[in-house]
């Protein structure tokens, strides 16, 4: 198999190959640096870290992990601020980019107590500062986003940059993301629900773009940086289309909490809402041993749609 081709990140005079770097390390990227080099990861890879129904469907059929491809990317650690991390994981889809560079390992992300005075990308034998090049967005400061300043310029050739982050970086705490990648979102609700649940699920959540895109919603349908969808509105989705494929209520809450999704408590409070919303019910269903377990089934305009668009807007309706 073809190795993927390394991440490049844009520099205002062209390029640099983050495989260039031994043992790399980026230093307090600002969000739109940090979303920046998401992207090269992600093009570098896209059916392992941002899979189409496709590409999931094929993974999980071949067995494995699925994420192996993202094995042979070049490791990198990332020593950012909560404020960075948070512009990229409070968003649902590009939190699932994140999730699946973490997931394999090649992103070793810690956080980062102290700012520093600019951008760092270093290796063990050669390290630059990035600044965003002038024109492009400012200076990356504090109201700096993903879809901000790029490219950047590249100043200097310092040996001694990496060697200066050993220690912190031996201290710091590694990031948790509360967002699981696609293929692990996928992989948990088909063991546990099913293929026609896994697959409704991804179509669901999907379609919040699709559906902004074909209104001609620029700002919804602009990519990385512009997605609406929050790891609430995932976890409403997820649930929702567990009811329109009928799934076992314990088994989904079990799916999603093999995920990494949600926990049990917080579904019980989306149940609650897409009751109230006349959205959902329940139907028993009796065991050889046992009590009865009980079924979602969906209901109202959530039953009626006759697709993951008209569901998502049967949910939007609600407020959900």
């Amino acid at each position: 198999m073809t190795s993927p081709p390394s991440p490049t990140l844009p520099l205002a005079d062209g390029e640099i190959s983050i495989g260039s770097f031994a043992d790399p390390v980026v230093v307090d990227p600002d969000p739109a640096l940090l979303a920046a080099l998401l992207r090269a990861y992600r093009d570098a890879a896209p059916a392992a870290i941002d899979p189409d129904l496709d590409a999931l469907r094929s993974g999980a059929e071949a067995g494995g992990d699925p994420l192996a491809p993202v094995t042979d990317l070049p490791a990198l650690t990332v020593f950012a601020s909560g404020r960075a991390v948070d512009a990229i994981a409070d968003r649902f889809r590009p939190a699932t980019r994140l999730a699946a560079l973490v997931e394999a390992g090649v992103w070793d992300l810690r956080t980062l107590g102290e700012p520093q005075p600019n951008a760092v990308l270093a290796g063990r034998s050669d390290g630059c500062v990035l600044v965003a090049a002038a024109g492009d967005g400012g200076d990356g400061g504090a109201d700096a986003t993903p879809a901000g300043p790029g490219p950047w310029c590249r100043i200097g050739d310092d040996p001694t940059l990496r060697g200066r982050y050993d220690a912190p970086l031996a201290d710091a705490e590694g990031v948790r993301i509360r967002t699981p990648s696609r293929h692990r979102l996928y992989g948990a609700l088909r063991d546990r629900c099913g293929d026609g649940v896994a697959d409704e699920a991804v179509r669901l959540l999907d379609a919040e773009r699709e559906v902004d895109a074909a209104r001609g919603d620029s700002a919804a349908s602009g990519g990385d940086e512009s997605d609406p969808l929050d790891r609430g509105g995932a976890r409403v989705r997820t649930y929702a289309a567990g009811a329109r494929r009928g799934a076992l209520d314990r088994d989904l809450r079990r799916a999603c909490e093999d995920a990494g999704l949600g926990s049990s408590a917080t579904f019980t409070r989306i149940k609650r809402d897409l009751v109230e919303a006349g959205l959902l019910g329940t139907e028993p269903v009796s065991q050889p041993v046992g009590r009865p377990r009980k079924r979602l089934v969906a209901r109202g305009a959530l039953a009626n749609a006759s697709s993951p668009a008209a569901a998502l807007e049967a949910l939007r309706e609600n407020g959900l």
